[in-house]
């Protein structure tokens, strides 16, 4: 694949064969960006994981410490008192049925959907539609539940949700890079101590296979995995 005269300038700065400690590697990753606009920072991790097996499909989410620097547009299907809990926490749209009808109609001017537990058979009409783009609400997300002011509190504070790929990768976004470089690195040690966490048992052999940050449009940075174990802050 043939490469931009930036994207191969930027990689001249960076040894791939060389496992970076997490503080180098940021800051190679804020050195390395060469596009105009406010880039993502994103992390990759290559796990030894048979996404096949129930146990080792990971998935979840997690509030990080200093968010995304993104402001998600979170839309809310409850009724009653949850209706007026997620409008008063600051959800952009908040409805039932007559929202659902409208993204039913190709309406989906939002990033995340949370829903009550009893919405979600009326929901379920639109699996078919939601779930492609990844917005179908789930319980191992925590955008099903009836504790809608905590769920978009939390998604507007730096919610990002993960999920193992058919290889058994992770990918997520941990922050922009205008960020503070201490901040992207406590951001991703986050992300990395979750993963740690959830580990499924039926794991055999090396866990964490690699280690990559990098930002839109550039080239990756390798991360030293003890580095993040043995982070301080």
């Amino acid at each position: 694949m043939k490469r931009g005269k930036k994207y191969v300038e930027a990689a001249k700065l960076i040894d791939k064969q060389n496992h970076y400690a997490v503080s180098e590697a940021v800051d190679l990753v804020k050195k390395t960006s060469f596009v105009k606009f406010d880039a993502t920072v994103e992390a990759a991790f290559r796990l030894n994981l048979d996404p096949r097996q129930a146990e080792q499909n990971l998935r979840g989410a997690l509030v990080l410490p200093h968010g995304t620097g993104k402001t998600n547009r979170v839309v809310v299907i409850a009724q009653g008192e949850q209706a007026k809990q997620a409008t008063e926490a600051g959800a952009d749209y908040v409805g039932d049925k007559e929202l659902i009808d409208k993204i039913a109609g190709g309406w989906f001017d939002f990033d995340v959907m949370v829903a009550t537990p009893n919405m979600m058979s009326q929901l379920g009409k639109l699996g078919r539609l939601l779930g492609p783009k990844g917005l179908m609400p789930n319980p191992k997300t925590g955008t099903v539940t009836m504790d809608v002011e905590k769920a978009v509190h939390e998604i507007k504070n730096g919610k990002i949700e993960y999920r193992v790929d058919k290889v058994g990768n992770i990918h997520a976004p941990i922050g922009r890079v205008s960020f503070d470089a201490n901040k992207l690195t406590e951001n991703l040690v986050a992300l990395y101590r979750r993963l740690i966490q959830i580990k499924p048992s039926t794991v055999k052999g090396t866990y964490i296979k690699n280690i990559t940050v990098t930002s839109s449009m550039a080239p990756g940075v390798r991360v030293e995995e003890d580095s993040l174990k043995n982070f301080q802050a």
